[in-house]
């Protein structure tokens, strides 16, 4: 067990190093790969193929802005983004998000949930 736990964890500073400031997406990479890290040492060939490494990273990333005009008439910047984790099994699911609140870490965690 406590192997399993350092693997995890292991796994988790690449993930933090590689993607820094995104702790929702970070959570989220940990349930899953705590749940999987087991199955994955029990079949080497899925390792090998780093499943997990692959899982955590997104196909692509599209981050635009979308200037407009307020009622005041004053123009306004915010980002746009679109996270797109895996397009093997058919289209992408998700949309765009253009909430000032919303950042790249949100946009990554609800793509890869």
């Amino acid at each position: 067990m406590a192997n399993l736990e350092n693997e995890v964890n292991d796994f988790m500073a690449k993930i933090i190093a590689k993607n820094p400031g995104e702790g929702e997406f970070h959570q989220a990479v940990k349930e899953v790969s705590e749940s999987l890290m087991g199955f994955i040492n029990e079949n080497p060939k899925y390792k090998k193929a780093k499943i997990l490494e692959r899982m955590a990273e997104p196909e692509r990333v599209i981050m635009f802005r979308v200037p407009w005009i307020d009622d005041k008439g004053e123009i306004q910047i915010n980002r746009g983004f679109r996270v797109q984790m895996n397009s093997v099994i058919g289209p992408y699911k998700g949309g765009l998000r253009f909430h000032p609140t919303v950042n790249l870490g949100i946009l990554k965690f609800l793509a890869f949930e």
